[in-house]
């Protein structure tokens, strides 16, 4: 897990790709490599890339990068920077070495460039993990980028016409000095309704994401289109595999985990009480070479509460007989943590605090990777989503003209509401009809009619218009006949995808550790998304029954007590909605004055 930096200057006359902005940007991202970085630069300046090393496999000098595949002079023909893990490289490495190739390294980094080499932009299409990456061609002057198909790494870039800079973060792009910082009105409405920025919008309108699943190659043209190679609508409706639902499920989890174990350095687990994460420890425990180290977040405020986690965690990692520690956060550290994690936050989150507070732990442990159970709620329908966004939309979908009826009452009932119930309540007629609508209900925090009360009026009327966001939700679950798989369509593409899965890459690597999420695989959902398997059905996978206060365990979620540490602030405190909104309103400053 590392951080990427590229600067590729395409245009005759453009400004020289020097190493002083190389190293600013670099410089920023320092927590997400603290093992090395380097730099190299192309004759006269034309393209830069660097590195930040966290050295997970072939931690020795053999997997530094910026890593080059030479011609047969010795000279330059790919460089790369690298940020992820590809967990089946083995395989098309011995292919590789069958074809005659000659690899100098055991790293997965060689093994991408090699692959480019052999089958261009088609190369992503074989890799099994989580990845983003730059490669230059040196000879053809093109700069090539890919990110993985669930976009569990980030990938940002900043195209003026004439150059193109390219980083994990956003604020490291920001810290090289040279980019437009303009805000973009459709990224700033976009938290304030889900509550984080989904792509590819960033709060800035010089800076987008590489959205997931995607390639984009850049040339002394300019960018090209950005070429998907990953649809998750596809993939739904192809289907699983045939066989025994069972049978496909256990190996098809035990297969990802093994796969995710793959690493030169000791792997832990992230252990709620949950069943994602206590599945995944019990199929680590059987599958991995050496006992794990798994840990628990404690809290104070949680004591007495269906939302300690711990003593059931604790039972969970006797019985797969970990090296288990439960590690306890006060109120009294957040509040000494904060402005630390705020500048961590690379994108505004109204999430992620415990994942940064896990990650800290599991660091101060010696963990450089962590399994984690992002996923498992999305692929396997353990929201309250699955079952109310159907239930609404069989509710009220049929009836004709609902939404511009629900319009007119949304406006007369609105300002009334707001006052002692919900305010999603108003848009209930207006959205409820849809399968998208109804999901911005469930997941909103803001909604759309409220926003000119957290935004200058014009930047949020501007910014609802370029998000479409009704447009985008519709094309999310179009093709999908299932209503569940349309449901996991709209939970994987935004909030898995927008906010779980980047507020797990913010959070580690504030702590330099790489956060691995078995349950979020290629291969795991291909086999397995259309079997409409059960949490619990996951959860019988492992050999060894987990604990029937796991199995019985009402759903909590894991939750950090961020309402109550926040209610001794007049102007962020609150219960419930409100505090939330509160603590949306103070990330949401501190990342626009970025």
């Amino acid at each position: 897990m590392c951080g990427i930096t590229a600067i590729f200057n395409y245009r005759t006359g453009a400004a020289p790709a020097l190493e002083p902005e190389l190293a600013r940007i670099d410089a920023k991202m320092i927590s997400r490599g603290p093992d090395g970085n380097g730099t190299w630069l192309a004759d006269g300046g034309r393209a830069g890339l660097a590195h930040r090393r966290l050295a997970i496999i072939d931690p020795g000098p053999g997997g530094a990068q910026p890593m080059r595949l030479d011609g047969d002079q010795g000279d330059p023909r790919f460089v790369i920077t690298y940020n992820g893990e590809i967990y089946n490289f083995r395989a098309p490495r011995a292919e590789l070495i069958a074809a005659g190739r000659r690899l100098k390294t055991g790293s997965d980094t060689e093994v991408l460039l090699h692959l480019y080499d052999q089958d261009g932009p088609d190369m992503v299409k074989r890799l099994r993990g989580m990845f983003a990456f730059a490669i230059y061609d040196v000879s053809a002057r093109t700069l090539f980028l890919a990110r993985d198909p669930f976009g569990i790494k980030p990938l940002y870039y900043a195209d003026d016409g004439k150059s193109i800079r390219v980083a994990s973060q956003v604020k490291a792009i920001l810290a090289g000095g040279a980019v437009d910082t303009a805000p973009d009105p459709a990224g700033h409405v976009g938290f304030f309704l889900l509550g984080y920025v989904p792509e590819p919008h960033t709060l800035f309108k010089s800076i987008r994401s590489l959205p997931a699943g995607t390639h984009l190659q850049i040339s002394e043209i300019g960018a090209q289109k950005i070429e998907p190679y990953f649809n998750l609508n596809e993939e739904f409706e192809a289907g699983a595999a045939a066989g025994p639902l069972k049978e496909i499920l256990d190996e098809a989890l035990a297969d990802s985990v093994r796969h995710h174990l793959v690493s030169d350095v000791p792997v832990g687990v992230f252990l709620s009480a949950g069943l994602d994460s206590a599945t995944i420890t019990a199929l680590a425990s059987e599958n991995a070479d050496a006992s794990l180290d798994t840990m628990t977040l404690n809290f104070d405020e949680m004591a007495g509460t269906p939302g300690n986690e711990a003593p059931l965690a604790e039972l969970v990692a006797r019985q797969c007989g970990t090296r288990h520690q439960t590690r306890t956060v006060s109120g009294a550290e957040f509040h000494k943590s904060l402005d630390q994690l705020l500048d961590a936050m690379d994108q505004p989150s109204i999430d992620g605090v415990n994942t940064y507070f896990v990650a800290r732990e599991a660091s101060a442990m010696g963990l450089k990777v962590a399994l984690s159970g992002i996923g498992g709620d999305e692929l396997f329908g353990g929201y309250d989503s699955f079952r109310q966004v159907p239930a609404l939309n069989r509710a009220l979908g049929w009836v004709p003209g609902l939404k511009y009826f629900g319009a007119g009452f949304r406006m007369v009932s609105a300002p009334l509401l707001k006052h002692v119930t919900s305010p999603k309540y108003a848009g209930l007629f207006e959205y409820g009809g849809s399968t998208g609508g109804a999901y911005l209900l469930r997941r909103g925090l803001y909604m759309p009619w409220e926003l000119a009360d957290v935004l200058d009026a014009d930047m949020a009327s501007e910014g609802w218009r370029a998000l479409n966001l009704e447009n985008r939700l519709w094309k999310t679950t179009n093709g999908i006949s299932s209503p569940k798989s349309q449901v996991a369509a709209l939970e994987m593409s935004w909030y898995m995808r927008g906010q779980l899965l980047r507020d797990a890459d913010w959070a580690g690597m504030a702590h330099s550790l790489e956060i691995r999420t078995p349950l979020v695989d290629r291969e795991l959902f291909k086999r397995t998304a259309g079997l409409g398997a059960s949490k619990l059905q996951m959860a019988a996978a492992p050999k060894t029954a987990l604990p029937d206060q796991i199995l019985s365990r009402r759903k909590t979620g894991f939750h950090v007590p961020i309402r109550q540490w926040l209610s001794g602030d007049k102007d962020l405190g609150g219960r419930g909605e409100r505090g939330l909104r509160g603590w949306a309103g103070l990330v949401h400053a501190r990342a626009s004055a970025a």
